[in-house]
């Protein structure tokens, strides 16, 4: 990517870069249905060995509720996508820069309330 997408703000996308964030998207909805599909398979066959530690379980556990927020996150961000609403943040309704949608395109937030929601914690 260019400068010129560091200083493009979200409200003034182009169809490239949308083409691009969408196709960004759609790969990581790939990535995580398929890691969904991994951890399927490991615990039907982990059933019938049984020798998983509860950490083990544990942690896997925990992964696949991460692989399905984030599964949800990026359909959300198609969706909004699709219906014209993309790249708005969710809290202050300012365009979300491109640079921050480039590295996290399923994002609702601007980079400032982000940190605020992150602060709230």
């Amino acid at each position: 990517m260019n400068n010129r997408i560091a200083e493009t703000v979200a409200a003034h996308l182009s169809a490239d870069d949308l083409a691009a964030l969408r196709e960004s998207l759609r790969e990581q909805r790939a990535f995580r249905l398929e890691q969904l599909a991994r951890f399927a398979r490991s615990s039907r066959a982990d059933r019938a060995i049984r020798r998983r530690s509860a950490s083990q379980l544990e942690v896997q556990v925990k992964l696949i509720a991460s692989a399905r927020m984030v599964l949800a996150d990026v359909e959300a961000a198609l969706e909004r996508m699709d219906g014209g609403r993309y790249g708005s943040c969710h809290l202050c309704t300012h365009p979300i820069h491109l640079d921050r949608l480039a590295v996290v395109p399923q994002a609702r937030y601007c980079g400032r309330c982000q940190q605020v929601r992150e602060a709230g914690r």
